[in-house]
């Protein structure tokens, strides 16, 4: 791996907006994305663990996304380490830039720190990092009427073909961990209402996206020039189902500003 290689990485909570943005910057920049959600590494279950639509990509190439089998086993952050450095060297050989994007700051951390323990080492790439937040009640607030959303596309249908009695005897341990499968195996065996069982997600959801907040923070402290781009506004926008505020602050506070950090990390070494 080149050491001088450069790699923009987005991070933020689930439901932020991360995808958007890389698609966004990915349409401004001769680009590629690699997945960092460490559920999304792995076929299947498409709508309950949120990857990106084919249609909504805009025709940007993404990498290790339901790439995986999960009867093959988990892969470890090592792993994901090393397809992820082949698939860098990859792209940065077609003068192309790569983009990392997700919430899993797990295998973040495993890909650009040096040493496991020492997330404030020497970085392995020259990052520039953009950390996509909205405010916690907000969020919240979208979390939850994202699980409906997600309900009405065919989640339900999509985990009814998915159970099975025997699951636990079953090899897909990666896919059994996102958020949706454990609650509505209760309820499929009879253990809960289903309307319980929408709640224990929604309440695993927002449990989720604040172990993220908290880790972004943590490696903030640590010495991590984190970018931090406030979607709050658009975010508010859209719970008021106003489409055309919401993407006017999208542009002003998100885009934008991302945009020219992009620009100038990349003018640092020429690539554009």
């Amino acid at each position: 791996m080149n050491r001088k290689d450069k790699l923009v990485l987005i991070m933020g909570a689930t439901g932020t907006g991360k995808s958007r943005l890389s698609i966004d910057i990915a349409s401004r920049f001769p680009s590629e994305i690699i997945n960092a959600d460490k559920i999304q590494l792995y076929k299947g279950l498409d709508i309950t663990t949120n990857k990106i639509p084919v249609p909504d990509r805009s025709g940007v190439p993404h990498h290790l996304l339901g790439e995986f089998d999960p009867a093959d086993g988990e892969l470890s952050p090592r792993d994901f380490r090393s397809l992820a450095d082949s698939t860098i060297q990859k792209i940065s050989s077609r003068r192309r830039l790569p983009i990392l994007v997700g919430g899993s700051n797990s295998l973040i951390h495993a890909l650009v720190s040096p040493d496991e323990d020492d997330p404030s080492g020497d970085l392995r790439y020259n990052c520039c990092f953009l950390w996509v937040d909205v405010s916690v009640q907000v969020l919240f607030e979208y979390l939850n009427r994202r699980v409906d959303e997600m309900l009405d596309l065919g989640m339900f249908t999509e985990l009814t073909e998915f159970y099975d009695p025997d699951s636990a005897a079953l090899p897909a341990v990666a896919l059994r961990k996102a958020i949706g499968v454990p609650e509505f195996d209760r309820y499929f065996a009879g253990e809960v209402r289903f309307e319980e069982a929408v709640e224990a997600i929604k309440e695993n959801t927002y449990e989720l996206a604040l172990r993220q907040m908290q880790k972004i923070q943590r490696l903030r402290l640590s010495g991590w020039d984190l970018h931090r781009m406030d979607a709050t506004e658009a975010f508010r926008a859209v719970m008021a189902s106003k489409s055309e505020s919401s993407n006017e602050a999208w542009e002003k506070n998100m885009l934008e500003p991302s945009v020219r950090l992009v620009k100038r990390f990349l003018e640092e070494s020429r690539l554009v």
